[in-house]
């Protein structure tokens, strides 16, 4: 995948006293890449690409790099069960299963009704396929109750669950994206890109962006980081994000008081709304588009996150508001084979009865914000 080292990180290169102080479980394997992007419709040169699909090669994409300390956490308080929300075709609870099973423990993922797209399917499938018990919530009331039961009931199993945030996304998970952004910073010191005007990642949860934010402000690095918005599901303001990156450098300094003080305002971020399109999980035809352009260059992406980021950095360059220096489209996409590696295929029958019947239900079933109870 790539030739990097997993048992080392630019953030334990840089603040040496967390090494011994931040338990992780190792999964990504860095530097990942970064390359030129000669994407149509952008001018030569001006776009590069950091390869985040190759992070891990068990799932890549963003995930692993905020799992690996969730599941250090898990390994050190000895718990037995991992559990987390997200949409039907959640790939953060994919990746959670996934990583999760490598470690040795279970997941359980809580789900909240999104449009049932052939994607949504196949990663349902998938979920089961690597081990994970399936229980839907429905709307986001709905979810948040079935939560709140399951980790009672794995308590009084004696399951040691974890509750794992959405996403990740928390003053734990991202900080792998802190580590990610002085990653970044070693390769422009090395010259392996030049320091970038602007770095483009899509917001889901919004722990990645909060994360790099963080990281590039320790880098010493000039880079703006422009989110770009892919969900309707609690999108966070940047009120939010500002608290949240301001949470993970204070964790990192109880743990390490080398780490400097900064200042991290809701101004440093800057986000883009126009690219959700009708909700969370629906594809637009910009992002089509962008997966065409992107294909065309031998990338692929997903057309959820990463399509709609590079149709955000497309319609910014045809609009002339890209800006003149160099820009970097952070991958979040997974490039592993994921279902050519599961242990055994499942298909829709065999999943959870209330799960087939929100499949079944279809765009007109039932949707956010729809007062109906858990199911499983």
């Amino acid at each position: 995948m790539t030739d990097g080292d997993p048992s080392d990180l630019a953030l334990f290169r840089a603040f040496p006293g967390l090494r011994e102080r931040l338990p992780r479980r190792p999964f990504v394997l860095s530097p990942t890449p970064v390359e030129p992007l000669p994407l149509a419709g952008v001018p030569a040169g001006q776009l590069f690409v950091k390869r985040d699909e190759r992070s891990c090669p068990l799932v890549g994409g963003n995930k692993p790099r905020k799992l690996e300390f969730w599941i250090g956490r898990a390994l050190a308080q000895r718990a037995r069960t991992l559990v987390t929300t997200g949409g039907l075709g959640t790939n953060h609870g994919l990746a959670t299963t996934i990583l999760g099973r490598a470690a040795g423990l279970r997941t359980v993922l809580v789900l909240v009704h999104q449009p049932p797209t052939p994607a949504v399917r196949r990663t349902l499938c998938l979920q089961q396929a690597y081990g994970a018990e399936l229980i839907y919530g429905g709307s986001v009331a709905g979810a948040a109750c079935a939560l709140l039961a399951v980790l009672a009931r794995e308590r009084w199993r004696g399951g040691r669950p974890l509750r794992v945030p959405t996403g990740g996304s928390s003053p734990l998970g991202d900080v792998g994206f802190v580590s990610a952004a002085l990653e970044l910073a070693e390769q422009v010191r090395a010259g392996a890109l030049p320091e970038p005007s602007r770095l483009f990642v899509p917001v889901g949860s919004g722990g990645t962006l909060a994360g790099l934010v963080v990281g590039l402000r320790l880098a010493g690095l000039r880079t703006r980081v422009a989110g770009v918005r892919v969900s309707d599901i609690l999108p966070p303001p940047r009120r939010w994000l500002a608290r949240a990156a301001r949470a993970t450098l204070r964790g990192l300094r109880r743990l390490d008081p080398s780490v400097p003080a900064l200042d991290v305002e809701p101004r440093d971020f800057d986000l883009l709304r126009g690219h959700v399109g009708p909700g969370y999980g629906a594809a637009t035809p910009e992002a089509h588009a962008a997966l065409d352009a992107a294909a065309a260059c031998g990338l692929a992406l997903d057309p959820t996150y990463s399509g709609k980021c590079l149709a955000a950095i497309r319609a910014e360059s045809l609009a002339g508001t890209l800006g003149a220096g160099p820009v970097l489209f952070w991958n979040t996409c997974n490039a592993v084979d994921l279902a050519a590696a599961a242990p055994r295929t499942v298909t829709e029958p065999e999943l959870p009865e209330r799960v087939r019947r929100a499949l079944a239900a279809g765009a007109g079933g039932r949707r956010l914000g729809h007062r109906h109870g858990p199911t499983r």
